[in-house]
């Protein structure tokens, strides 16, 4: 059977997938669908056409049946290609919000002036390792890799800054506050 590209709806139509097929600025692959369109209003069949663009017959029958079944939004990219999530939207905000939950190694003051922590064995820091074990313990299935691609797409540091001011050791005692800024600036020259 062979197969044509419908006749252009309109003229508008028709002047689009022309400019379209001789644009620089679009994407290549729009315009080398809008291009199996024109020449298969110029009267190529589809072995010629495929061999004009170098790709296979397959590849312009769909894009053909595309574009009579749906117009130029025929000749865009098809949606819902690729692997889909294994992760829910929800499940991302709850790695997301572990960040910003204390460690259960952490050591803190009692009010009472004592250090403690909540889970002596648990990570003082949060790695990616445990940020993905933690997220494991939650019900969450997710890998080290993946925990690391999340933060980073949505900006966030899993890591705290060093400072001076804290100390591996249990019997350290940390700095008080910090001075003042009494001393004025500089002027400048």
């Amino acid at each position: 059977m062979v197969l044509w590209a419908r006749p252009g709806r309109d003229e508008d139509e028709q002047v689009l997938v022309r400019r379209l097929s001789r644009a620089r600025k679009a994407p290549r692959d729009v315009v080398m669908r809008a291009r199996m369109v024109e020449l298969s209003w110029s009267g190529l069949r589809v072995p010629a056409i495929a061999v004009e663009l170098g790709c296979s017959q397959k590849t312009v029958r769909c894009w053909l049946h595309c574009f009579n079944r749906l117009g130029l939004q025929g000749l865009e990219d098809l949606g819902g290609q690729g692997r889909k999530r294994r992760i829910t939207e929800e499940e991302r905000s709850r790695v997301i919000s572990l960040v910003k939950a204390v460690p259960p190694g952490r050591l803190r003051w009692e009010p009472v002036g004592e250090l403690w922590a909540f889970d002596e064995s648990g990570p003082a820091e949060w790695t990616l390792d445990s940020l993905a074990a933690a997220a494991r313990a939650e019900g969450i299935e997710v890998g080290r890799s993946q925990v690391r691609r999340i933060l980073l797409a949505e900006g966030v540091r899993w890591r705290r800054t060093r400072s001076w001011m804290r100390s591996k050791d249990p019997d350290f005692v940390p700095k008080g506050r910090g001075s003042s800024a009494s001393t004025p600036t500089r002027p400048t020259t």
